[in-house]
């Protein structure tokens, strides 16, 4: 038997918070897989959680995450129940918040009539119709792309705020948080949240107190715990990148695990969670309150190893008065102590378009290192790397365009670092951004840092002697628009320049400069603009 912390006081929380409860009263959601990203409806009565790589989603075992339910009925959670085809396909489907009334869900991602994956993406909408939940129909925002595997994020109760993160073009390191606005029925381009929120790693999973003012986020670039850690920080003005330095919600939420997916409640001072820490070694579903005058003793039933309705039983013992809330886990075994001065690297390699892991290299090059490999089974990799250096991080698989980040680790006290990578399929039509590759400004003059990552385009091609690739070239909509084409042209051939220097043959590289026509955001901020002066090549042929 093991003791956790999980879902014990939503009833006093909603519709049953008077009720004494009996000691069958709960059954927990948790199983053997992922839960994740939990949502509980207006009312109280519904909650609605996504599931990885359970046997019964769409796309069975290899389907990175359905969306599931359970219900509240005379006291009693219900057993898990999967949410059907309308609302899941073979992509990541998860709940992105609620209308007021709960009766329309907002949702991650597009979706396809077909029940395959969308090209798409944004969000989508569904709506109550008494019998069930009707077609998503798909919500377009404005500029919004997102390169990682991962969707999260939630929809403010009132409708028109939705927090997000995603790794795009203008990230300060892999996934940032950012905002956008329902305006008179149309959705804003994306806002980066800014440097106070965001790291050079992951942020993820944000959500809104009530009055909109709390951001919650879950990081592991900032000091913490564990892997992910819980933040808070306060909005202190409405241009949304003023924030107070970030908080960590501290022991009685974060771990030596990985904590994700704070979602405050919206009628009290408690909130849900997931968490890695006291479970099967998935992320499971926890609840957590401030300190009441009552004892709640949770104990679970570990379940079936392919088992979700037979999910743990929940025991809550009588309320006792003028105590605290209590909860007894399971001691966490001390791991392996790292040699001095070191950082222990791991995480996964997903497919960008399927979410599912892949096996690929995973390679650490810094000022004093030739070069680190770490090996991804298509479980993961974990690498140890020695602390306060710089590192380029080149991310290899059979299949698919490889990827380049950088690494920066600047404290000693740091022991365990989570780095997730995505990596996009071959395929004909995908463009790749090379965002390290950098010019003197106004100029066509490659800068050396960002020979690495050309040198990483030269082993693709290499590696992938039938591919073929189009450079193009984009700057911002700033000066004279013919400048612009002849610069961004320059800046093209100076790309295939380079590229054939190193064996690759011309015929194979073929570019094109647009100047500022096609934008990837507006131009209304530097930081925009940034993102939409820019060197990218799409694969032609392969």
């Amino acid at each position: 038997m093991r003791l956790v912390f999980p879902f014990v006081l939503i009833a006093f929380t909603t519709a049953l918070h008077a009720q004494v409860l009996s000691s069958e009263s709960f059954r927990s959601v948790n199983s053997y897989y992922d839960e994740q990203n939990p949502m509980l409806s207006p009312d109280g009565q519904t909650l609605f959680f996504t599931v990885s790589n359970h046997p019964s989603n769409i796309g069975g075992k290899k389907d990175p995450g359905d969306i599931w339910y359970s219900r509240l009925t005379g006291g009693q959670w219900s057993a898990p129940i999967h949410a059907g085809t309308l609302l899941n396909d073979r992509a990541y489907n998860a709940v992105a918040g609620f209308s007021d009334n709960g009766q329309q869900l907002f949702l991650h991602g597009h979706y396809d009539p077909s029940g395959e994956r969308a090209r798409t993406q944004g969000i989508a909408i569904s709506t109550n119709t008494g019998s069930g939940w009707s077609r998503p129909a798909n919500i377009s925002i404005p500029y919004y792309q997102n390169k990682s595997g991962i969707l999260c994020g939630t929809i403010s109760n009132d409708g028109t705020v939705f927090v997000f993160s995603a790794d795009t073009y203008g990230s300060h390191g892999v996934d940032d948080i950012y905002v956008s606005f329902n305006e008179n029925g149309k959705w804003t381009e994306p806002k980066n949240l800014g440097a106070t929120i965001n790291t050079q790693f992951q942020e993820l999973s944000p959500s809104l107190s009530a009055d909109g003012m709390t951001l919650f986020f879950s990081s592991n670039g900032l000091k913490g715990n564990g892997s992910f850690d819980v933040f808070s920080a306060t909005r202190l003005d409405d241009s949304w990148t003023n924030w107070s330095s970030p908080k960590n919600l501290g022991p009685e939420i974060n771990s030596p695990g990985r904590e994700l997916y704070y979602r405050p409640l919206r009628t009290s001072d408690a909130a849900l969670f997931t968490s890695t820490i006291n479970s099967d070694g998935y992320g499971d579903i926890k609840f957590y309150k401030s300190p009441e005058p009552s004892v709640v003793t949770v104990a679970t039933v570990d379940p079936p190893k392919d088992s979700v309705a037979d999910d743990p039983i929940v025991r809550i013992s009588p309320p006792r008065v003028d105590t605290v809330m209590e909860y007894v886990e399971v001691p966490i075994e001390k791991p392996a102590e790292l040699p001095p001065n070191t950082i222990k690297v791991y995480g996964k390699v997903i497919n960008a378009k399927t979410g599912e892991n892949i096996p690929a290299t995973v390679s650490f090059v810094g000022p004093a290192q030739p070069g680190l490999v770490a090996e991804s089974t298509g479980v993961g990799y974990t690498i140890a790397i020695p602390s306060t250096q710089e590192y380029t991080i080149s991310i290899e698989a059979k299949g698919y365009v490889s990827t380049l980040e950088k690494l920066n680790v600047n404290t000693y006290e740091m022991k365990e670092l989570e780095m997730n990578f995505s990596l996009q399929p071959l395929a004909l039509g995908t463009t790749v951004n090379l965002k390290n590759v950098l010019f003197a400004q106004t100029k066509a003059d490659i800068l050396p840092e960002s020979y690495p990552e050309l040198d990483l385009v030269v082993h693709f091609l290499q590696t992938n002697p039938n591919v073929r690739i189009e450079l193009a070239g984009h700057t911002d909509n700033r000066g004279i628009h013919t400048d612009n084409v002849k610069l961004s042209q320059q800046r093209v051939n100076k790309v295939k320049e380079y590229l054939v220097s190193k064996g690759i043959e011309a015929k194979r590289i073929s570019g094109k400069g647009y100047g500022g026509t096609k934008p990837i955001a507006s131009n209304d901020s530097e930081e925009s603009r940034r993102m939409n002066r820019r060197v990218e090549f799409t694969i032609k042929r392969f």
